[in-house]
């Protein structure tokens, strides 16, 4: 997984790396503390913004603070239900879904980010308990991206997820810091 800065603002912590290999278990504890980590992360980071702010994007041409709130539990609960689909079944073809366009759906901006503060919250109790309570085997369970055509193991998916976590989460600190906010 990449954590080098990135001048490129779309990937301030730079583009996600998969690993090929198993994760040890350093390494899944370190990527689960990310998840378990990211609900009271992204309060803090959004404490204080007005509602100018929030409809700041974090680039030109990128979503707004608002709509990145909104987008973390909506990722973050496909993401975790395709673990649990990958858990349950052998090798299931999970749906994809359009962020671009959920980010653009009336709630995201009639829904206080508070609401969205409290979802990944809930979420995140349970998704790292789930994560936490995995036996080796069950980390190598896959699922099946119909958009890339690959298969994917709960270890490369939460490599991923923690470089999502992170990565969205630089996108407002970076913004607050340009911004001097």
């Amino acid at each position: 997984m990449s954590d080098s800065a990135s001048s490129d603002l779309r990937y301030p912590i730079g583009r996600p790396v998969l690993p090929e290999a198993p994760l040890d278990h350093g390494r899944r504890t370190a990527y689960i503390a990310h998840l378990a980590t990211l609900p009271d992360q992204v309060r803090a980071a959004v404490a204080g913004l007005t509602p100018a702010q929030l409809d700041t994007p974090y680039r030109p041409g990128g979503w707004t603070v608002r709509q990145l709130v909104h987008h973390l539990p909506d990722s973050h609960l496909n993401a975790y239900t395709r673990c649990r689909l990958a858990l349950t079944e052998d090798n299931p073809t999970i749906k994809p879904y359009d962020e671009a366009a959920w980010a653009e759906l009336p709630d995201v901006e009639a829904t206080p980010p508070a609401v969205s503060l409290a979802l990944l919250e809930a979420l995140h109790i349970r998704w790292v308990r789930l994560l936490r309570n995995l036996t080796e085997a069950q980390w190598q369970r896959t699922f099946h991206h119909p958009d890339s055509g690959c298969n994917f193991t709960l270890d490369q998916a939460l490599a991923l997820y923690s470089w999502h976590s992170r990565h969205h989460l630089a996108h407002i600190t970076e913004l607050r810091r340009r911004e001097q906010w």
